[in-house]
């Protein structure tokens, strides 16, 4: 089974950045679409990101088209999120997984990497 492993997270003031990592295990990776998705306080998860598997198309929630920007290594079979001019509603906890697979009630996620912006 495929796990994906997030890292990168930390405490960032407003206006700060970070880049996120997610190392996907498996040969898999480089074959499908793959997705950052966030889960605040109080909500439901949602899709921030997402790339194409060759990474030539990529796709951004309205709240964050202009700062972040998802990239992927097939060779490392790694997705990135950079993320810059945080704000304090980017906080929540950031996971990845293959857009194919995430509206599965039974897909598996990884444990997530924890992003907090203080104001």
């Amino acid at each position: 089974q495929v796990q994906f492993v997030e890292s990168g997270g930390g405490l960032v003031q407003a206006g700060g950045s970070l880049r996120l990592s997610c190392a996907a295990s498996g040969n898999t990776f480089r074959r499908n679409t793959i997705g950052w998705y966030r889960q605040g306080p109080g909500k439901q998860r949602e899709l921030v990101a997402r790339i194409t598997s060759g990474g030539g198309v990529t796709n951004y929630a309205d709240s964050v088209k202009g700062r972040f920007t998802i990239s992927r290594d097939n060779a490392k079979n790694t997705v990135y999120l950079q993320m810059n001019n945080l704000k304090p509603e980017d906080t929540a906890v950031y996971y990845c997984n293959y857009v194919a697979w995430a509206s599965n009630p039974d897909s598996a996620w990884g444990q997530g990497t924890q992003v907090t912006v203080s104001s």
